[in-house]
């Protein structure tokens, strides 16, 4: 039996009824959905959704309204560090200090998050990720996709139990994409559980276990890329949205509508 199959493991992430306001707009609202152990989660929504609320929620930066989130079992309001010492977060943008080398980057954080790092231990990590020749360049000397490898590098540097991505593909050519991809799937075989939002409908399809759609602070559906595909290829307003096979966009576009959200 694995780890998610176990009846005595409590689900890496449960979010019950979640609501989070800025004054009197509320931004999300009664949202609720788990994530089992060594899966990849994909939370979807177009701009001003509640994505990202809902991960600051769960990152403990923002207190909800209402509602209750527990990591592991360790309820993040109750429980705050001990919750927080079980996440990595990576954020769509990263801005690490641009003068320090990514060594000095990663022994930097290594001594944040308690981890005794030695150099072979560093050059290793790096070469498993395809920066061990990048060592001794500076942060700001990095491409858009060696920024995101190293953010993820040190987002998982103390093996957290669950990951926050939000959009962490996002500007990235095809092939930093990709790289990306195997990187976060290689994550979920070492048992890690991740969580990430990205508006990619390819992203979706190809790394994620599951998806929840959200939209104006709702959770509109929650299942397997195929299984939303099937369950909803007859909705008419996804009918209306497809241009042949019906595909997870389609589905997007159908539940959420497709007028240009800013």
């Amino acid at each position: 039996m694995s780890d998610a199959d176990s009846p005595t493991l409590p689900p890496v992430l449960e979010v019950h009824d979640l609501r989070v306001a800025y004054g009197q707009r509320t931004v999300v609202d009664g949202v609720g959905f788990q994530i089992r152990r060594g899966e990849i989660f994909g939370l979807l929504g177009p701009n001003g959704a509640g994505k990202t609320s809902t991960l600051s929620a769960i990152e403990g930066l923002v207190r909800p309204k209402s509602g209750r989130l527990l990591v592991n079992g360790v309820d993040v309001q109750q429980h705050p560090l001990e919750a927080k010492a079980l996440l990595g977060v990576q954020l769509q943008s990263s801005s690490f200090q641009a003068e320090l080398t990514i060594g000095q980057i990663a022994r930097l954080y290594g001594g944040l998050y308690g981890v005794r790092l030695s150099r072979e231990r560093i050059v290793a990590s790096l070469r498993a990720i395809g920066l061990d020749e990048e060592r001794g360049k500076r942060f700001s000397q990095l491409s858009g996709g060696q920024q995101q490898r190293l953010a993820l590098y040190i987002a998982t540097i103390h093996k957290p139990l669950l990951l926050l991505l939000d959009e962490p593909t996002a500007g990235l050519d095809p092939q930093s994409r990709r790289g990306l991809w195997y990187r976060i799937e290689q994550l979920r075989g070492e048992g890690r559980s991740i969580l990430l939002t990205t508006h990619s409908m390819e992203e979706a399809q190809a790394v994620c276990d599951r998806v929840a759609i959200i939209d104006r602070g709702t959770l509109l559906t929650v299942g397997t890329p195929a299984g939303l595909i099937e369950n909803h290829r007859n909705d008419p307003r996804v009918l209306a949205a497809a241009h042949g096979t019906v595909t997870l966009e389609d589905v997007f576009i159908g539940l959420t509508g497709s007028e240009i959200r800013d």
